[in-house]
């Protein structure tokens, strides 16, 4: 019998669309971790154990981004099923969504992870998608084929 360490586990991922009234979102470059090097991200990360999806979200924004958001203000969106096949690594990834001021500019807080924080559109996100040398971390390709037309002004 297999000990409980090398059993594979699924993991819950979070990922949280911060979104401007126009639908623009932040998406920033990963560095490390599993999942390609260069792919564009959203702010995110492990959900911890007791923790609510929105408190996780809300967690994992101010830690990497330095924005703070409220946990009140934070919507579910969707969740995707993402196996990464060369990392053996299997997540359940919950996207949220948090509306946030036209003018907030995010920080990168922890530089090892994240190169940098932009603002991209949906639209950009299908382009990505689409490309041959697709630059989008897995759960965020898999979004885009579950919800072609998202719009985040929904929410």
């Amino acid at each position: 019998m297999a000990s409980p360490a090398a059993t594979p586990q699924v993991r819950v991922g979070v990922g949280c669309f911060l979104f401007r009234s126009n639908g623009d979102f932040v998406t920033g470059v990963r560095k490390g971790s599993h999942g390609a090097v260069g792919a564009l991200q959203l702010p995110g990360g492990h959900l911890d154990f007791g923790e609510t999806p929105a408190a996780c979200a809300a967690r994992e924004v101010f830690e990497e981004t330095g924005l703070t958001i409220s946990d009140g203000d934070i919507h579910f969106v969707t969740a995707t099923n993402d196996i990464f096949k060369r990392e053996g690594k299997h997540y359940v990834t919950l996207f949220m969504a948090c509306r946030v001021s036209d003018d907030v500019q995010p920080r990168v807080c922890e530089p090892e992870k994240c190169a940098g924080w932009t603002w991209h559109s949906w639209t950009d996100l299908q382009q990505l998608a689409s490309a041959p040398d697709n630059d989008l971390f897995l759960p965020l390709q898999n979004l885009v084929k579950q919800m072609p037309n998202l719009d985040l002004r929904t929410i």
